[in-house]
């Protein structure tokens, strides 16, 4: 069935003079009412329904502005172009104050007036047109590319392009596609795990070849900003997904320059692993090293108790000299006004200020927890929205755009991902493992199907500290998570389509770490 032809209206007291234009219009097919005056234009618009409507600035009678207040009464939604031939800032900046879709200056030509009409009232259709084209066109290349060999740089490369091109077709609209790029995403988060299973003792062993881990975020990326004369803020925000952050970009635009990098988390991809070597530049056993009784399956909750003091020592140590580190975590709102009040005297003196925010990870993990939360965030196109919206009203943001105010450069990154999980896999233990979900440590501890777990006895590989005899180590693989044989059934109602963290995948490995200049 043909689309209905769009409907214009054109008010201009010259409407005579533009002929060419309205049968340029109509020769494009639009239908196109034409009147002289805005009494007429606006009996027109009691009696019918127009797309669009171009309306002259300056007529006898009621000026364009006038009719243009009297018109948004009868149709507050149709997009309006205003047409002078007054060149004035005081006009334009009238017209854009209303909020008219598009300005046009005098003399125009019908092809000046065709590609806004278009845009206006086409420009989405053939967006996503567009949008579809170029990814089938790629879709077929990038399923050519798997049975080529990648290094760490091309897997995070690939990963990053299929996260923009799901944000691409959602915006489109293109729901259809998106079930062959979520096909081809599950092919590459498989094959990814094969990689990093392969390759992780070798980056942990400190091979030459290896992506920057969370040890480096400090020494490449944040230390370099830091100097006796230069003030940087440092945001962490935990739990963060690369289509999440990507998400809040449009945000931060306005106000900053952003370059973005990727590195790779640390195993397990989880809080009091992974932040704490973004902190002390240090893996697990380091840490443990650094601070005797740190380490402990036992209360977790409390590994992250002395990230302010390993990163004091960490920024000193690599930048050779004593300047001030201010450093403070927000859990709620009140931690964040507080927080804020400080942030105008941290600002104001050399140094480097952290904040870390935890409220997506507390958003992740109350989403399993509450009825609620696992309605409105029932998916990743859900999370990144909610996300979005926290990040809006933040003090994360706000403390951001403080900032930047200031001249202040940010370094904003994140400690881990997460991944919607739906595939339970089965392990047998003692009662001594730890409880998450996607990684599990223990005595005699195995899983059923081996494929679907990184697996090792040896606590170097993932550089933990010397472990009890006969302790096994389990990172679940893409997109499972681990359940008891006796507690099978209460786990899988309870927590599948869950989004956790802690094992292996892309969603929660190949992370942003970005530079926020002052624009």
């Amino acid at each position: 069935m043909p689309a209905p032809v769009k409907r214009l209206l054109w008010v201009d007291d010259e409407i005579d003079l533009l002929r060419p234009h309205l049968l340029f219009l109509q020769g494009r097919g639009y239908h196109v009412d034409a009147v002289s005056n805005g009494d007429d234009a606006l009996a027109l618009l009691q009696m019918a329904l127009y797309d669009l409507i171009l309306l002259d600035e300056q007529m006898p009678g009621r000026s364009g502005m006038e009719v243009f207040d009297e018109l948004r009464r009868l149709d507050p939604r149709v997009p309006v172009v205003m047409v002078t031939k007054s060149e004035e800032d005081r006009t334009m900046t009238e017209a854009i104050g209303r909020r008219v879709a598009d300005y046009l200056v005098k003399p125009t030509s019908p092809r000046q007036v065709l590609s806004v009409v278009t845009r206006l009232l086409e420009g989405e259709q053939i967006q996503q047109q567009l949008v579809a084209r170029d990814f089938a066109s790629r879709f077929r290349e990038l399923n050519a590319q798997r049975s080529v060999p990648r290094g760490w740089r091309e897997w995070s490369a690939t990963y990053s392009e299929l996260v923009d091109w799901e944000l691409r077709l959602r915006e489109a609209g293109e729901t259809g596609l998106l079930a062959a790029l979520e096909t081809l995403l599950d092919d590459f988060r498989r094959e990814f795990c094969g990689f990093v299973c392969d390759q992780y003792a070798g980056w942990t062993a400190g091979a030459e070849d290896r992506p920057p881990l969370s040890v480096d975020v400090v020494p490449q990326f944040l230390a370099p900003l830091v100097g006796e004369d230069r003030t940087v803020l440092f945001v962490v925000i935990d739990c963060l997904r690369l289509d999440q952050w990507r998400a809040l970009v449009p945000l931060l635009e306005p106000y900053a320059q952003v370059e973005e990098a990727l590195y790779y988390s640390i195993l397990p991809t989880a809080t009091p692993f992974a932040r704490n070597a973004i902190f002390s530049g240090m893996y697990p056993d380091g840490v443990a090293e650094r601070l005797p009784g740190w380490w402990g399956w036992e209360g977790e909750g409390s590994l992250n108790a002395h990230e302010g003091e390993l990163l004091r020592e960490q920024i000193r140590r690599l930048a050779d000299m004593r300047i001030g580190v201010h450093y403070e975590k927000v859990f709620d709102a009140a931690d964040g006004e507080a927080a804020l009040r400080r942030l105008p005297g941290y600002l104001a003196q050399p140094g480097v200020t952290a904040f870390v925010f935890n409220f997506v990870d507390l958003l992740t993990h109350g989403r399993s927890e509450s009825a609620v939360l696992l309605e409105v965030a029932r998916d990743k196109e859900a999370l990144r929205a909610l996300t979005r919206q926290w990040f809006e009203r933040s003090e994360a943001f706000t403390a951001i755009r403080e900032a930047l105010h200031r001249g202040v450069p940010v370094l904003l990154t994140t400690d881990h991902g997460s991944i919607h999980c739906h595939r339970p896999a089965t392990v047998f233990a003692k009662r001594d493992t730890t409880q998450n979900l996607r990684y599990k440590f223990g005595d005699d501890l195995r899983a059923e199907d081996k494929s679907l777990a990184f697996s090792t006895n040896d606590e170097r590989v993932l550089r933990f500290p010397k472990g009890r005899p006969a302790t096994n180590y389990l990172v679940a693989l893409e997109d499972v998570f681990f359940v008891y044989p006796t507690k099978l059934r209460q786990y899988q109602a309870r927590y599948r389509g869950s989004f956790l963290h802690g094992g292996v995948s892309p969603e929660e490995m190949i992370l942003p770490v970005a530079l926020l200049t002052p624009r």
